[in-house]
């Protein structure tokens, strides 16, 4: 029992600490860059992981299975719709 309460604020501190990197991270590229949205998308990936491991401490693992599950398809539909709306 006393592990656990070690453990805890342990990967909560490094889920919060990957959040920060991720955000600066995004806040660096610039929008001249070309395909811009892929890296963003790529750096969020992080924070995705990051949030996954959060629920995970804090006892919501189903929660966390479904963020796990849902949001690698929103990631690619987000990038797809952008990618097709660019020519219009």
């Amino acid at each position: 029992m006393d592990l656990i309460i070690i453990i805890r604020p342990v990967i909560l501190l490094a889920s919060s600490i990957l959040i920060i990197l991720a955000a600066v991270g995004i806040l660096r590229f610039k929008d001249d860059i070309e395909r811009v949205l892929y890296a963003r998308i790529h750096i969020l990936g992080i924070a995705d992981v990051a949030c996954i491991l959060a629920l995970l401490v804090l006892g919501e693992p189903l929660l966390a299975l479904t963020y796990f599950v849902l949001v690698p398809f929103v990631s690619h539909a987000i990038t797809n719709a952008h990618y097709h709306g660019e020519g219009d």
